[in-house]
């Protein structure tokens, strides 16, 4: 292996995967992808078993975050910040919605300075990846989308009807079912939809799968190099002639390597990567650099301020005969997922043999829905569950974009997701945990999400150590605009359950009891306003959608070019000038197909 390369990419997530495939496109050209964690594991491919991969080491950097005034009822206090370690990365851990913005949102980072980046402009990109399975579902506006790309984008077979109960439930309320992803999102009363998701015949559409996997990973000028950790950028030069030669990085015995590039070094390594390698390379805040004795090289105050993030707030309900049963999705897993000690099957395949009628029945029926979900993709595990939404604007603000968004999951998960993965304090959000979250028990949840929040955090480092992880402040609900818009979208939120179709209704909302008992709440009242903000104060959790942290204007120009450092970009989300109104991956994706073309054209 060489160690001297053209372009070096730094993280081989939803931008940097991109990049690196792009660029190596030209034969000419010598690329290394560099990449913290390994090839993502097969289990990363069904869209259901997204839990399994947080809280796994070799998938999930598992930082955790002060949340700020959020976060009064998750363990400890701390918030989450599950973030993917393999090639792929986040897009390979998230829930596979596929937003890209209000066409405001984009229209808005051209008006802050971010030229090139208005909707017209960045639609093209968003079009050259996509291949959109075509589906009577949706409502799709043909002229936004494309088709033949790298990343599949579908809908999920088969539907779940609640999910389409919960459209038309929206729908009734004011909203129109149509196209979130087209160019245009429609006016203030909003847009409802089921979800395009990134997945292809129903499995993840990761970018490692979309992009990489296959002859593009094979490519004899592209170097995948796995397992290894940036610590820095090695910097060439002083003052204005600063410029990156390279990059250093940790194996996984420890040792350390370097490698160089002849024309750039792009950072792709998220928005809490980027700006971590950037101050462990002394590009920085300079006083937060000497505080743990980095020497400053080039001083960029907003390298890691300007964080924003989306959080929502779970509106959990019970649901017989609308809901999905936990157990019915372990099956259709397959039965390495009905295994002990969480399931009836023993932990030890070699012990099927002994299996009583009832249990063996229960394997075959696992074993054909696996086979079934390989042979066709069709299954009840074709999606997250995370299956509907609906976005529109509260009316307080921010009348560019929407400022609201609601998802639908027709399931109520499992202690394992909302417990270990969410840091929800079970033992206060339901008056019986165990109870409620039985597997044959029916619920769903609808999430109220604020998708433009006023509020800024900030990524610092806790040491000069480049394998200790940053604090990540998250400072949720500083600014009060954004409790009321919560609370705006959890009374929409109620008023579509409201209107819910059909003779079958669903329950009352759960609401924690301590909080019930505090505020004088009685089941089946429509709850207060102060009610609302405490269950959002308590358990609101991220909706892992970090940016902006290396901002256009800030921090890079508009071609991604780190101000005053030569041959150095950074690439990913945390180059958005401001958060999109909605899930931020296809927006990741978009960037890197944007950032491939601006650095050919250099």
């Amino acid at each position: 292996m060489t160690d001297t390369y053209d372009y070096i990419v730094v993280g081989g997530g939803s931008a940097g995967a991109v990049i690196a495939a792009r660029l190596s496109e030209d034969a000419s050209v010598s690329v290394a992808l560099v990449e913290a964690g390994g090839h993502p594991p097969d289990h990363e491919m069904m869209p259901a078993a997204v839990a399994s991969l947080q809280l796994d080491p070799t998938t999930d950097w598992m930082f955790t975050a002060d949340p700020g005034k959020a976060g009064l009822g998750l363990r400890d206090n701390l918030m989450p910040v599950p973030r993917g370690k393999m090639l792929g990365g986040s897009s390979g851990i998230n829930y596979m919605a596929y937003v890209r913005g209000h066409p405001g949102d984009f229209d808005k980072w051209a008006s802050m300075g971010a030229d090139g980046w208005s909707f017209q402009e960045v639609l093209p990109y968003f079009k050259k990846s996509e291949d959109l399975a075509p589906s009577n579902e949706i409502v799709v506006d043909g002229e936004a989308h494309g088709s033949g790309g790298p990343l599949g984008v579908s809908v999920r077979s088969p539907v779940i009807p609640a999910s389409r109960d919960f459209v038309s439930a929206a729908e009734a309320t004011g909203m129109h079912r149509g196209d979130y992803n087209g160019s245009s999102r429609g006016g203030p009363e909003g847009v409802t939809s089921l979800f395009q998701t990134t997945t292809r015949n129903g499995m993840r559409s990761s970018t490692y799968r979309a992009f990489l996997q296959g002859s593009v990973e094979d490519r004899d000028n592209l170097t995948i190099i796995t397992g290894a950790h940036v610590a820095r950028v090695l910097l060439g030069g002083e003052a204005d002639t600063l410029h990156a030669t390279g990059i250093e990085y940790r194996d996984e015995n420890g040792a350390t390597h370097a490698v160089f590039a002849e024309r750039e070094v792009v950072l792709s390594a998220g928005a809490v990567g980027s700006p971590q390698i950037l101050m462990l390379s002394g590009i920085g805040p300079r006083r937060e650099l000497e505080a743990v004795d980095i020497t400053c090289r080039h001083e960029l105050p907003a390298v890691g301020k300007n964080l924003k993030d989306h959080l929502h707030c779970a509106l959990f309900f019970s649901a017989p005969g609308i809901g999905v049963p936990v157990a019915e999705v372990g099956v259709s897993a397959g039965p390495d997922a009905l295994r002990a000690p969480a399931g009836p099957l023993p932990a030890d395949p070699a012990e099927d043999k002994d299996l009583p009628p009832e249990l063996a029945g229960l394997k075959a029926e696992a074993e054909r829905r696996l086979g079934q979900w390989f042979e066709t993709g069709e299954s009840l595990v074709s999606s997250s569950l995370y299956d509907a939404v609906c976005f529109f604007s509260t009316g307080l603000d921010d009348t560019h974009s929407h400022d609201a968004q609601i998802g639908y999951v027709p399931c109520g998960y499992d202690a394992g997701l909302l417990g270990d993965r969410l840091r929800i304090d079970l033992s206060t959000f339901f008056e019986d945990a165990d109870a409620t979250l039985a597997p044959d028990q029916e619920n769903m949840i609808l999430l109220a999400n604020p998708v433009l929040p006023h509020s800024t955090g900030e990524i610092t480092l806790a040491s000069n150590d480049p394998t200790a992880a940053p604090v990540i402040s998250m400072n949720y609900y500083a600014d009060p605009h954004d409790l009321k818009v919560m609370v705006a979208i959890m009374r929409k939120a109620l008023e579509i359950v409201e209107n819910w179709p059909g003779e079958t209704k669903p329950g009352a909302l759960n609401v924690p009891p301590e909080l019930a008992r505090k505020h004088g709440y009685v089941t089946g009242q429509t709850p207060s306003d102060a009610l609302l903000e405490n269950m959002a104060l308590h358990y609101s959790t991220t909706v892992y959608h970090l940016c902006s942290t290396c901002r256009i204007g800030d921090v890079v120009s508009a071609d991604l070019k780190v101000n005053g450092v030569g041959k150095l970009r950074v690439a990913d989300a945390s180059v958005m000038p401001d958060i999109i109104s909605g899930n931020t991956n296809a927006a990741s994706i978009m960037i890197g197909e944007k950032a491939a073309d601006l650095i050919k054209a250099a």
